[in-house]
């Protein structure tokens, strides 16, 4: 069994200085909750081996460790540039075009085909997260577009371009995702990242072919674009969980609206019951020194006070040179602020016209029953996983232990506030279920004599259906 850290999940992202099994299992230990795989990196071959690394881990240590499988969505690059990069220099003009080449000061390849047909004269092109700057003079409509340089620097090869003005025309999922997402179903990984989502239907063609291939992978839509703020609300509805993608949000957008969208967008997940990570360059120093800077530390803790369900590491562990250390210290900074200052039993109201209401209803009685008995725990049977997600979204003081006889659910719940999963299949009647599973947590040390409880389960217990009593147990 894993040891139980913070609240508040680590999601990290692997690559060439974490893949190994004794660094990974090191860093399971000190508190990773879920191991992101960025498809816009590395081949299918290195992914396989390191699915098959967390699930081995999985299985010979009995942890939960989740997989979220980032597809890089439409992401417009530049193509290769001569050695050392090219200098763009302010005010001169330079071209961009459709037709493969090696760039120089001249011209410069971009891999959106479409491009020559969706920009307009006047729109901004950002170069390398924003570093560099074009402005549109002309486009011939088919493989050419002028630019003049507004800030210019060094361009090196590959490096992403954000297009904040355009309308851009590549679907969600282009063909290359199409094929990383064949083999990640193939892997029954728990969760699928979007990325560059801008509507609603962009997470339900996703789902639909996962759910066409009788897969249960959980879709996280990524917020890195303009219209995907304009959509929030039915994109947060559509979606199983959300990503606050701060480095291309804030490049998307202006810089200084990004810590109010983060604040805005969690707390419209939180209300949804729906798990929320926030993402980008979070202790990005520590790519290079084994101490974060104090701003990092005060972003982190921001986060895990917003409500954050997840904070997410990106080079700091899939290519840094401190990946354990990384764990560590967040570790520390969430712990200390989930113990002296966290804003536990959030206020929550229940839709009286949502279907899930009456399971809502009980879901939020468990949670003020905890709050006024200053239960330890509240202890939920589920094989959907919904009272996890909708107890969770509460934020109690109380810790939450899921019991389920869905394995495929345990790891899923890795990346929820607060819960830790167990699997249990022996659903005989209420009261016996409810000592077998409190004597569990009392023989895994969890609980102690004299401690409160909070169970939830549904009655009877060999239906399994929706969530419908709550009992108040100080454990003998």
């Amino acid at each position: 069994m894993k040891p139980f850290h913070s609240r508040t999940k680590i999601v990290a992202t692997l690559g060439p200085a974490s893949a190994k099994p004794d660094v990974l299992l090191s860093m399971f230990n000190a508190g990773l909750d879920v191991c992101r795989l960025n498809f816009s990196h590395g081949s299918q071959a290195v992914h396989q081996e390191v699915i098959d690394t967390i699930k081995s881990l999985n299985e010979k240590h009995d942890y939960n460790v989740g997989i979220l499988a980032d597809l890089q969505g439409p992401k417009i690059r530049i193509g290769m540039v001569k050695d050392g990069g090219i200098h763009l220099v302010n005010g001169n003009r330079t071209t961009i075009t459709t037709k493969e080449c090696i760039g120089n000061e001249e011209r410069i390849y971009i891999t959106y085909e479409t491009f020559p047909q969706d920009v307009k004269a006047g729109e901004i092109i950002l170069l390398d997260d924003g570093k560099l700057q074009l402005r549109v003079v002309e486009t011939n409509l088919e493989d050419e577009v002028v630019c003049e340089v507004v800030h210019g620097g060094i361009l090196t090869s590959r490096k992403g371009v954000n297009l904040p003005n355009t309308k851009v025309s590549i679907p969600s999922l282009t063909v290359e995702d199409r094929k990383n997402l064949d083999f990640v179903l193939e892997n029954d990984v728990e969760w699928i990242g979007l990325s560059f989502v801008r509507n609603a239907e962009d997470i339900i063609e996703l789902k639909d072919i996962i759910a066409s291939r009788g897969k249960t992978a959980k879709v996280i839509a990524k917020i890195e674009k303009p219209e995907a703020i304009a959509n929030i609300d039915a994109i947060i509805a559509a979606s199983d969980a959300v990503m606050v993608a701060r480095g291309d949000l804030g490049v998307e957008m202006p810089m200084e609206e990004v810590p109010l969208l983060q604040k805005m967008i969690v707390n419209k997940c939180r209300a949804a019951s729906k798990p929320v990570i926030v993402a980008t360059q979070m202790l990005e120093s520590m790519i290079t020194t084994p101490r974060p800077t104090r701003a990092e530390v005060n972003d982190v803790a921001n986060s895990v006070l917003d409500g954050a369900d997840a904070v997410m590491l990106s080079g700091e562990t899939s290519v840094g040179e401190f990946p354990l250390i990384v764990i560590e210290t967040m570790q520390k900074i969430i712990q200390n602020i989930e113990q002296n200052n966290y804003p536990f039993y959030a206020d929550k109201y229940l839709k009286t016209s949502a279907e899930t209401f009456l399971s809502d209803a009980v879901c939020d009685s468990a949670v003020f029953l905890a709050k006024q008995t200053k239960a330890v725990g509240i202890v939920c049977m589920t094989l959907s996983g919904y009272t996890a997600f909708e107890i969770s979204s509460h934020r109690p003081d109380a810790l939450i232990y899921i019991f389920t006889s869905n394995r495929t659910l345990l790891n899923s719940l890795s990346l929820v506030w607060g819960v830790q999963g167990f699997y249990y299949d022996k659903f005989e009647s209420t009261d016996e279920t409810i000592i077998d599973v409190n004597q569990f947590l009392k023989d895994k040390k969890l609980i102690k004599k004299g401690d409160v409880i909070i169970n939830t389960a549904a009655i009877p217990m060999v239906r399994k259906g929706k969530t419908n009593m709550v009992k108040i147990t100080t454990i003998d």
